[in-house]
């Protein structure tokens, strides 16, 4: 089965319901009615054929995940600036200008150059992550691993969901500028877990532990919660979608870009309306597990255990590495990460970043038999990905291997919104090969540009485990 049969076939013959138009574009006053491809069109008023529009609206999608990356470094950046970083913010900065110039209606019609611009959108993607993960390591200290309880929590509580780092910081400065470190505690929640591992950050004794997995559970969780909730980054599910926002909506607080009706706004970095709600509210209640779970495995750290890894790969004590890891959403297509995850052997290391991890973090993968290099590896958030490439370009380098596709690592990515899809374009630019994708194929890729992808890179959606991984398991 192709992968425009996997996402329901694009016939003109077929119902309202099941069709998938070959291609939609209503950017520019030409459109045809409703837009072109609307009624079964395969090329535009301008000849943009619906491969076109849709490596296009790849363009568009990686920029925007690349945005959120360029956002959170240049916050990070102005706290401690320097020449370099600037140079590489103007770069990414041009790369985004120009990409959406590209776009505009009858620029370009040429395939390979869309196929060239889409790699330079993934160099930047490489560089923004460089950035971001660089950023945080200067400004809040390399991570190492830590053990972070989990569902336990008592007193006066803020509960943060999102990826700002700074923020959380910047919070935590402000409640102990007002002398209030021991009458409220502070716990992440989805990708604020790695915040743990961050000595600037660890330092506080406010900051207690994890709550809740994914991002998409802060409807249940943050109903149960009796304290505030701050959601600072993408992710956050408005009252449109769940009723059970309206539980939370008058603790809910949201900061910067992020928004929906009825939260309070953090405006200027004013964190007090926020502390002071808190002091007013009841002691959180009802989290009493005694459960943990383990992060701060930061490619940084992850390389001081080198020689190691090295003695355990040329002894034969590992075998293989798993790059598991992505934007986890509901549904039960991501159990099969998990199912993976529980297959792969005890003398292989699982590496991960991204919410994704919620799906088999709480598995005691233990260390690899004969060492104590743990067989679970923690790289962070979704912009910590990057790490995964740093750890296997230097194994490769000290192993000698020219192409790091010829290193023991097989790859399984979820994707959920654009920050997978810059993730999954850097990779592409790196020529990192033999991926798989789900839990799903994009709508937005049809057969001809996947079948550029699978030609060209091995990128494959995930279908059955035995089928996909079978030999890399039985290794």
């Amino acid at each position: 089965m192709g992968l425009f049969d996997f996402l329901g076939g694009n016939s003109k013959e077929c119902s309202q319901k099941d069709c998938h138009p070959k291609m939609f574009c209503y950017q520019c006053e030409m459109s045809m009615p409703e837009g072109c491809g609307a009624h079964g069109q395969e090329i535009g008023t301008c000849g943009k054929t619906a491969t076109k529009s849709r490596l296009q609206d790849l363009m568009t999608f990686g920029l925007r995940g690349l945005s959120a990356y360029r956002e959170h470094a240049r916050e990070l950046i102005d706290m401690n600036p320097n020449a370099d970083d600037l140079k590489t913010l103007i770069e990414i900065d041009d790369v985004m200008s120009e990409t959406l110039y590209f776009t505009l209606t009858n620029v370009n019609f040429n395939f390979n150059e869309h196929i060239a611009q889409l790699m330079k959108v993934g160099e930047a993607g490489v560089k923004v992550m460089d950035l971001l993960s660089g950023g945080h390591t200067n400004v809040l200290g390399v991570p190492t691993p830590v053990t972070v309880p989990q569902n336990k929590a008592e007193g006066k509580g803020i509960l943060i969901s999102g990826h700002n780092l700074d923020m959380l910081h910047k919070l935590l400065t402000r409640i102990q500028e007002r002398g209030l470190e021991d009458k409220i505690n502070v716990y992440t929640h989805s990708e604020m877990l790695p915040a743990h591992a961050y000595p600037e950050l660890r330092k506080f004794k406010n900051l207690k532990g994890n709550i809740g997995g994914a991002w998409f559970d802060q409807t249940t969780v943050f109903s149960k919660w009796n304290g505030t909730c701050v959601v600072n980054t993408n992710c956050i599910v408005p009252p449109e979608k769940s009723n059970k926002v309206s539980n939370y909506i008058d603790r809910l607080y949201t900061y910067k870009i992020v928004g929906i009706e009825g939260a309070k706004k953090i405006e200027n970095d004013n964190f007090d309306p926020l502390i002071d709600q808190t002091l007013e509210l009841p002691d959180v209640t009802g989290f009493d597990s005694d459960a943990t779970l383990t992060t701060g495995h930061h490619y940084k750290t992850i390389l001081t255990l080198a020689p190691q890894i090295l003695d355990a790969i040329k002894s034969g004590k590992i075998k293989r590495f798993w790059v598991i890891a992505g934007c986890d959403a509901p549904g039960h297509g991501r159990d099969y990460f998990r199912e993976l995850a529980e297959k792969v052997p005890a003398d292989h290391v699982i590496i991960t970043s991204s919410c994704g991890k919620f799906r088999f973090n709480d598995i005691d993968f233990g260390t690899v038999p004969g060492t104590e290099i743990p067989r679970y590896l923690d790289l962070g958030q979704c912009n910590d990905s990057n790490g995964a490439v740093h750890i296997a370009l230097a194994l490769a380098d000290a192993l000698g291997v020219k192409d790091v596709n010829e290193l023991p690592i097989s790859i399984a990515l979820m994707w959920m919104e654009q920050k997978a899809v810059i993730i999954l374009l850097a990779l592409l630019y790196l020529g990192i090969k033999d991926i798989y994708i789900g839990a799903k194929a994009p709508q937005f890729v049809n057969e001809e540009i996947f079948n550029f992808l699978n030609e060209t890179f091995n990128l494959n959606v995930i279908s059955d485990i035995e089928k996909d991984f079978g030999k890399e398991l039985a290794e």
